[in-house]
C-alpha cells in the first residue's frame, strides 16, 4: 500500500508544480485536491488471518480384559461397557485388547498400550497386578488401572470392591425366598479374592436361618483359573446342587455362571419346580436375559459391582487430570456394591433386605471376607 500511496503524491506534485509554473504565480492557485488511497492493494493484503491452531490429538484409553474375553455376559463384558461409553462421551481414542488363552501375555498386552501413547491404560482383573508392577514405573506419565487388584506403582489405581457386603445381601435374598431351605454357592475359581463372596454369601444366610443348608462348589482350583470361562463345568456343577435340594443357587465364577442358568432351566422344566440363579458383576436378568432370553425368568437377582463405572470414573479423571493412583474401594454406601430388583422376583422382600443393607452401612454388621 506505501508504494501505490508514494506514486500517487509524486503525479500530485508534479502536476502542481506544472500548474503553478503555467500560472506564473497568479492569484489563480491550484486547489487542493484529496488524493484517495485505494481501498487494497495486491502488493499488501488488508488484513491476514492468523494461522488456525493444530487440533490436539484425543487422548487414549486401553482396556486389556482377562481370560474369557469378550462375550462372558459378565466380568469383562461390564468392563468393556464401561470403556465403550468413555470413548463415547469423552470423544476418547478407544482400544481393547484380549490376551492368549491363558492370559500368560498380560505384561505384553500392557507394553503394547503404554508404547501405543495411550493416557490410561486398564487391566481387567487381580491377574494383572504382577503385569502392573513391571510395566507401569517404565511409564511414569501415564495413568494405569487394575480391577479387583492393587499394584505398587503410584500411578497405579487399584478398583477395589467390597464383594462381601453384596454377597451378603445375595445370602438375605436367597434364605428368605428360599422353600427347601436348601441353597447354593458356585465359585469359579478357589482361592481368596472369591472366598470374598462365599463368606458373604453364608452370613447373609444364616442371619435369616442358620440352619439353611449351603452347598458350595468350585470349577477350578488356583493356579487354573479356567474356572472363570467354563460353561460346561457350570452347568454340571449346578445341576449336582438343584439335584441335592438346592432351588437357589448364588453364582461368582464370570462365564462359568451360565452354565448354572442353563442348569436352572433345565432342572425347573423337568421337575415342574422353579428353580433359580443369582448373578454376578453384571445386573445379569439383561446381560444373560438378552443375549439367551429363554433364561431370563430364571435369574431371582444379581449382586452387582460396578466396574463399568470405576473404569468410566477413572476415563473422566485422566481427561480431567486429577486422577490419583492408589487403593479405592466400593462398597455399599459409595454404590459401587448393590443387589438388582430386576425382574421384580425380589421386590416382595426389599424392606428386609434394606434393613440389612442399613446394618451393614452403619457399621452394626460387618459381613465377613475372608474364611476361618
Amino acid at each position: 500500500m506505501t508504494r501505490m500511496k508514494s506514486k500517487w503524491l509524486i503525479l500530485f506534485m508534479v502536476f502542481s508544480l506544472f500548474l503553478v509554473a503555467c500560472g506564473g504565480g497568479s492569484d489563480d492557485a491550484v486547489e487542493d485536491v484529496a488524493v484517495e488511497e485505494p481501498a487494497e492493494t495486491l502488493d499488501a493484503p488488508a488484513t491476514t488471518a492468523a494461522p488456525a491452531e493444530p487440533e490436539e490429538d484425543p487422548m487414549g484409553i486401553c482396556l486389556v480384559l482377562d481370560i474369557g474375553g469378550l462375550g462372558d455376559l459378565s466380568f469383562n463384558d461390564l468392563a468393556y461397557a464401561g470403556y465403550e461409553k468413555a470413548v463415547a462421551d469423552f470423544g476418547m481414542k478407544g482400544t481393547f485388547l484380549e490376551p492368549e488363552g491363558g492370559g500368560e501375555n498380560r505384561g505384553e498386552l500392557l507394553e503394547l498400550c503404554a508404547e501405543a501413547g495411550n493416557d490410561l491404560i486398564i487391566g481387567n482383573g487381580f491377574l494383572f497386578d504382577a503385569s502392573m508392577n513391571e510395566v507401569a514405573p517404565n511409564y511414569p506419565d501415564l495413568n494405569f488401572a487394575i480391577t479387583d487388584g492393587v499394584a505398587e506403582p503410584g500411578n497405579v489405581r487399584g478398583m477395589l470392591f467390597n464383594h462381601a457386603e453384596g454377597s451378603f445381601l445375595a445370602g438375605v435374598a436367597a434364605a428368605l425366598k428360599t422353600k427347601t431351605n436348601n441353597v447354593g454357592f458356585l465359585g469359579g475359581v478357589d482361592f481368596p479374592l472369591i472366598h470374598e463372596f462365599e463368606q458373604g454369601f453364608l452370613a447373609g444366610v444364616a442371619a435369616i436361618n442358620p440352619d439353611i443348608v449351603v452347598q458350595i462348589g468350585y470349577a477350578s482350583v488356583a493356579p487354573d483359573f479356567s474356572g472363570f470361562n467354563d460353561t460346561v463345568k457350570g452347568k454340571e456343577i449346578a445341576l449336582a446342587q438343584y439335584e441335592a435340594g438346592a432351588d437357589i443357587i448364588y453364582h461368582a465364577a464370570g462365564g462359568t455362571g451360565t452354565g448354572m442358568f442353563q442348569a436352572a432351566k433345565e432342572v425347573s422344566e423337568s421337575t415342574g419346580s422353579k428353580v433359580w440363579g443369582i448373578g454376578v458383576d453384571f445386573d445379569q436378568y439383561y446381560q444373560v436375559g438378552n443375549a439367551l432370553p429363554e433364561l431370563q425368568e430364571y435369574i431371582l437377582s444379581s449382586m452387582v459391582k460396578a466396574v463399568d463405572v470405576s473404569i468410566y470414573n477413572a476415563a473422566k479423571q485422566t481427561m480431567e487430570g486429577t486422577f490419583t493412583g492408589g487403593a479405592n474401594v466400593d462398597n455399599l454406601a459409595t454404590g459401587g456394591i448393590y443387589l438388582s430388583y430386576s425382574g421384580g422376583y425380589i421386590d416382595d422382600i426389599k424392606d428386609q433386605i434394606d434393613s440389612y443393607k442399613e446394618k451393614i452401612m452403619s457399621g452394626e454388621i460387618v459381613p465377613p471376607s475372608a474364611r476361618p
